[in-house]
């Protein structure tokens, strides 16, 4: 049998507590008589804090305790959040401002934690933090992604949070002199809220040593490191546990605010504490996501063929430093700048800034959508300027298979890849040339018809190191510890079939034990498409140590060297022997024997490098001139995962991700107004795709296994939202072009596609 596994299609296990109510949340299985908790927040966006006063509040009715940041240091908590900082273009440290668990001195953003009310029932907290005086006196609010303006931090005057570059900025000027050809796009990245569909939350227990806090994240040990450091704590004496979690895309990887008072009103109170988000409160404090500007430039010779490239973005980092964010705006963003062209020259500028708005930070796999959409929105535009043919365009400027494993401008070293053989499958796939038929047929009908492309590359990996532990229990099931966090992927159904793949053990009795500090001594948590990859790869390195282990006790069991025995995958067998033991079959002699040291194996593995999903996305929308409504007509995506463990959930995946890009696309946009004030702040305002808004999305795999991995894998968690913003922009970009509209920008609401096309039509007249 392979080692990848038998790529074999099997629906998912847990869906069915999920659909039945069975499921552990956060807010499920908090404790009986748990405390709530309520987070009073600034209804201000910037300004100096006056006044703070909270007596009134802890003298209301159920009230247990209210707590400032005042409260917090002289407990000695260590207040500050930690946050990522990065270096200048010029070498010298970027901005790094502290940021407090509660407001100290200042405000710098609507939602932001001032105090903590626990009470005995929610409502009675909620009550209580009306009673709060809390004055603030204004300062002007930064609103825009510019030096200057009133300073956001002291550390950073000019509001300049880091200026960061990469590439060759000489070489790639000499090249845009020499050019026969440039062209340059400026491309707008709209801010998106998360809205997954749990919201954060987390219960805290306090047993006068050791704390425990429960919280839908997407990994435990973050969170486990964090309240170490802020409580000055031994390792020993936390825990973090990750129950079932309803959504995350990045969003919840990191420690916020919340996590921390909880855990401090369950030490002063001796009581356990829950907090549960509610939905507008999500808006205000959840970390968001895109947000940049960019000018893309393309230099190109007589032939077509790409000769340098260059980005320079400007990205709303929000009020603070977030604990991924400038890694992820930055070098993320430019592992995949030059996506699947060969192209030798780049220079990537990125200044990001501070505003009085919520942090922005990894969502929906951010850094990479944003490279690739820019890439391919002014791929789009260079094929229109030199009039050939888009899919011609790229495959001019494809990474040709003989050139890998291929060294790219950006860095990267790209293991394997035929770009070529996915377009042209995708092509037939889309029924590209049936396509000026059905453009045809829509114009009379007074429809405007338009098709887009995005062919897309991912770089994942994370944390390359992953660890898997086995044990076998007495009841005769099996459980695989693991490191990493499911947040609605299916992991419980993939591990446990993957393990039984390679160890005969019915999937059935496999337990998936995930997200638990104390039985899970590290892991790297679920993120960048990484989980899937890394985790099978650390359970292979487990399962040999099994085999390794089992085979030494077999020979004395069944009297032959243990050079003669082999496993094939169900059952240990040796030429000579009438035993032919499968591995729950060992397990119960060892543990008859007094071996308990074979029953429980665990291993850690390392990647050797990283692995690159790729493919293509067709896209087809239909404008209604008249409403300005777009409408997703047809959708196509061929990509490039490598060899797959279970192909129907990675369809599930593809399809999840394409529907979180055409929301982006169509529908979402966070504004502010200009005090900082969030307009979009509920499902009011704030538009989510809605199944009437998506087309049935058709998936095919056009697999070339990596050699990055014994697997033969690449992820595919990102790929959809990757491929899909590119994909729907050139689509509604092409149908307008025939009507004099030159820019089009995210999100193609249907008041600004009228707006473009009555503009236009004005002009003309």
């Amino acid at each position: 049998m392979e080692k990848f596994g038998k790529s074999q299609s099997v629906t998912r296990v847990e869906d069915v507590r999920f659909l039945t109510g069975q499921g552990r949340y956060v807010d499920d299985i908090a404790p009986k008589g748990a405390l709530h908790a309520y987070v009073f927040r600034s209804s201000v966006a910037h300004g100096v804090i006056s006044e703070l006063d909270v007596s009134e509040a802890a003298a209301a009715p159920g009230v247990h305790l209210v707590f400032t940041c005042a409260d917090l240091e002289a407990a000695g908590v260590d207040i500050a959040i930690s946050g990522a900082a990065i270096k200048n273009r010029d070498g010298t440290n970027a901005a790094a401002p502290m940021r407090p668990m509660l407001a100290r001195d200042r405000v710098r953003f609507v939602g932001e934690p001032v105090a903590m009310i626990v009470a005995q029932t929610y409502e009675q907290a909620r009550d209580a933090a009306e009673l709060i005086i809390f004055d603030v006196d204004e300062l002007p609010a930064k609103m825009d992604t510019a030096r200057g303006g009133e300073a956001v931090h002291a550390e950073a005057a000019d509001n300049c949070a880091f200026d960061w570059g990469m590439g060759d900025e000489a070489a790639t000027e000499a090249a845009f002199k020499a050019a026969a050809r440039t062209v340059a796009l400026d491309v707008s990245d709209n801010r998106i809220i998360v809205n997954s569909i749990e919201p954060r939350g987390c219960y805290a227990e306090w047993d006068g040593t050791r704390l425990h806090l429960a919280n839908n994240g997407q990994g435990v040990w973050v969170h486990k490191n964090n309240l170490v450091k802020a409580f000055g704590l031994e390792d020993e004496n936390v825990r973090v546990t990750n129950p079932d979690t309803g959504g995350a895309f990045g969003m919840k990887s990191m420690s916020y605010h919340e996590y921390f008072l909880i855990s401090h009103a369950a030490r002063v109170l001796g009581k356990p504490v829950r907090w549960m988000s509610e939905r507008t409160e999500a808006m205000l404090s959840d970390n968001g996501g895109r947000d940049l500007t960019s000018l893309a430039e393309l230099a190109f010779d007589a032939n077509n063929k790409i000769t340098a490239y260059r980005v320079t973005s400007k990205c709303n980092l929000g009020a603070y430093n977030s604990q991924f964010g400038q890694y992820i705006q930055t070098q993320l963003f430019s592992r995949v700048l030059a996506g699947v062209y060969d192209v030798k020259t780049t220079w990537l500028q990125v200044e990001g800034y501070y505003t009085n708005t919520v942090q922005v930070d990894a969502y929906r796999g951010a850094g990479r959508p944003e490279a690739i959409y820019v890439l391919e929105r002014i791929m789009d535009r260079a094929a229109r300027e030199l009039g050939i043919d888009p899919l011609e365009l790229r495959r001019i400027n494809f990474i040709k298979p003989e050139q890998f494993p291929y060294a790219a401008a950006t860095g990267e070293t790209y293991d394997v890849g035929d770009f070529n053989k996915v377009l042209t499958r995708g092509a037939q796939e889309a029924d590209v040339a049936g396509f000026a038929a059905r453009k045809a047929a829509d114009a009379k009908r007074g429809m405007l018809r338009g098709s887009g492309i995005c062919y897309y590359i991912e770089s994942i990996l994370g944390d390359p190191s992953e660890g898997a532990k086995v044990n076998f229990l007495e009841d005769g099931t099996v459980e695989i510890l693991v490191g990493t966090q499911s947040g609605g992927q299916g992991h419980e159904t993939v591990y446990a079939k993957f393990l039984s793949d390679q160890t005969g053990i019915p999937a059935d009795r496999i337990i998936v034990v995930q997200g638990d500090s104390d039985r899970i001594k590290t892991g790297g948590g679920t993120g960048g498409s990484r989980s899937v990859t890394t985790q099978t790869n650390a359970t292979l390195a487990t399962v040999a140590v099994i085999k390794d282990a089992f085979t030494a006790f077999l020979a004395e069991e069944m009297g032959v060297p243990a050079t003669e025995i082999s496993f094939d995958d169900e059952r240990f067998r040796a030429e000579g022997s009438n035993l032919t033991p499968t591995m729950l079959e060992v397990a119960d002699m060892a543990r008859e024997k007094g071996r308990d040291d074979l029953l429980s194996h665990h291993e850690r593995a390392t990647l050797e490098g990283r692995s690159f999903p790729n493919g293509v996305h067709f896209c087809e929308v239909l404008i209604d001139p008249e409403t300005g409504i777009v409408t997703t007509d047809r959708y196509t995506v061929v990509d490039d995962f490598g060899n797959l463990i279970n192909p129907l959930l990675a369809e599930g995946q593809v399809h999840g991700g394409v529907v979180q890009g055409i929301g982006q696309a169509l529908q979402e946009r966070v504004v502010y107004d200009e005090d900082g004030q969030l307009l979009t702040a509920s499902f009011m305002d704030y538009a989510m795709p809605r199944a009437q808004d998506v087309p049935f999305i058709a998936f095919t795999s056009e697999p070339v296994p990596s050699t990055a991995n014994i697997m033969g894998m690449k992820g595919c968690g990102e790929a959809g939202t990757v491929g899909a913003l590119a994909a729907v922009s050139n689509a509604v970009q092409d149908a307008l072009w025939d009507h004099g509209v030159r820019q089009a920008d995210m999100p193609f609401t249907p008041h600004k596609v009228w707006e473009l096309l009555q503009g236009e039509a004005i002009a003309a007249e």
